[in-house]
């Protein structure tokens, strides 16, 4: 489920924040769905460059809100009814989703079909130019 989940070191948002965010994201329009498994906490902290305490708070968080559910050794999944939590969960924070926060979707989805960035941008560059 990594795909798509990035830390800005450059962002003053905290990195647990900006994991979480972007799984309710990846939630919320689809890309992730209910009972995809997400990846182990020392994986995913590796992969990203970041501490583990950074990773299980994002999950500690995401399972207070409903988002996922952890078990011994089922590992962290995505949880029943999660989308509908994690869009109420965005328009609450935003008033609905915002410019960036649509924009990661599309990202995360069209990367997750195979995408590469140059693509992406094109596709982004297309859709612009139309009326």
């Amino acid at each position: 489920m990594s795909v798509g989940l990035r830390v800005d070191a450059g962002d003053p948002t905290p990195p647990y924040e900006q994991l979480r965010r972007q799984v309710l994201v990846h939630v919320a329009t689809g890309v992730v769905t209910e009972g995809a498994r997400m990846p182990p906490v020392r994986q995913l902290a590796a992969d990203l460059g970041v501490a583990a305490g950074t990773v299980a708070r994002t999950y500690k968080e995401l399972e207070a809100s409903g988002i996922v559910r952890t078990a011994r050794r089922a590992g962290t999944t995505i949880a029943a009814g999660a989308a509908e939590l994690a869009r109420s969960s965005l328009a609450v924070a935003d008033s609905g989703p915002g410019v960036d926060e649509l924009a990661l979707g599309f990202v995360a989805t069209a990367r997750a079909a195979g995408a590469d960035d140059a693509a992406i941008e094109a596709a982004v560059r297309s859709a612009l130019s139309r009326p």
